[in-house]
């Protein structure tokens, strides 16, 4: 009876090691995690493909990455972009995520063996044309535009669309980017810790455009039914971005980790991620997006920075725009 209730217990503790050792721990940002971000769907559509508990730890990513260091509880990480992935790939902490890119639908060449594209979008400033009726054509019509028309932007410091908007800018003008923000410096209402408070002001009408995405209005022409709110599309071309996921290289649960990347790339999230993160999926043709983000306009130009490029012009066009602001 002994010896049974011995095996008994044995048997009960590989069963929950067993169990332990199926929890996939995905570090992300605060929103992915929230009830109004991607996480809770793509919880549901993992767990049910791996028969595994998928748990999100929210935070400040790369910080907590380079503190943690090899000790990091994190399998996998969630929201990284082209503009901080020199940093991430320079820690020594991610392995090569093992997926085929050659069919990844972004609007640039993608070949990156280490961070893996799930959604993008392109920085562009948003309007109402109920409010806003004669947009700027160009981005040399805003930073020219009446000092009544009044902007929300985010800070470069602390948001990744902000940092988005300082490389686009400086993408376009280079050394004249400081004139631009002078330029711009009438008209921007406020500079906010992140994107949401920026977008909130904007919907409650406090500000005539805010600085988000041109996926965007595809958010109020699904979930609102409002086709009043655009993107203003400019010739010169728009900064383009994508959000990756990526494998730690000291994950204990490798062959989890692989198919999490996997699932990325597969039918269905990607079919979830237009609407669950209101972004442009990374492997759908335009064909297959939803109809809202089908009748989105797009930029014709595409800019973007390697990392290397983004990494070595962070503080310069940082730097530009502080100076021109504080002044």
């Amino acid at each position: 009876m002994k010896a049974t209730l011995t095996l008994a217990a044995a048997t009960c503790l590989a069963g929950a090691v067993s169990a332990q050792e199926q929890v996939l721990t995905i570090y992300a940002g605060d929103y992915v995690a929230s009830e109004w971000g991607p996480g809770p769907k793509i919880e549901e559509l993992f767990e049910a493909r791996c028969d595994c508990d998928l748990q999100f730890s929210t935070g400040d990513l790369m910080p907590r990455l380079l503190l943690e260091g090899d000790n990091t509880e994190a399998d996998v990480v969630f929201g990284l972009t082209t503009d901080v992935t020199r940093r991430a790939r320079e820690s020594g902490l991610f392995a090569p995520h093992g997926q085929d890119t050659s069919t990844l639908t972004l609007p640039v060449d993608w070949s990156d063996d280490v961070f893996l594209p799930y959604n993008y979008g392109h920085t562009a400033f948003v309007y109402d044309t109920d409010r806003v009726t004669e947009p700027p054509q160009s981005f040399d019509e805003l930073r020219n535009a009446p000092d009544d028309l009044s902007i929300v932007i985010q800070d470069p410091r602390t948001s990744i669309s902000g940092l988005a908007l300082v490389l686009w800018v400086q993408a376009i003008y280079g050394d004249e980017a400081e004139a631009v923000w002078e330029d711009l410096s009438d008209n921007i209402l406020t500079v906010t810790k992140g994107w949401s408070e920026s977008y909130g002001l904007f919907t409650d009408g406090e500000a005539d455009m805010a600085l988000s995405y041109t996926s965007s209005p595809a958010y109020h022409i699904i979930a609102e039914d409002d086709d009043t709110v655009k993107a203003a599309i400019f010739p010169e071309g728009h900064y383009f971005m994508a959000e990756l996921t990526a494998k730690v290289a000291s994950t204990d649960v490798p062959e989890l980790a692989d198919a999490f990347m996997a699932f990325v790339l597969s039918e269905d999230f990607q079919s979830m991620i237009a609407t669950g993160n209101w972004s442009f999926p990374a492997k759908l043709p335009r064909e297959d997006w939803p109809e809202g983000f089908r009748q989105l306009e797009l930029p014709e130009k595409v800019l973007f920075y390697t990392e290397d490029e983004a990494a070595e012009l962070k503080d310069q066009a940082i730097e530009a725009w502080r100076s021109a602001l504080s002044r």
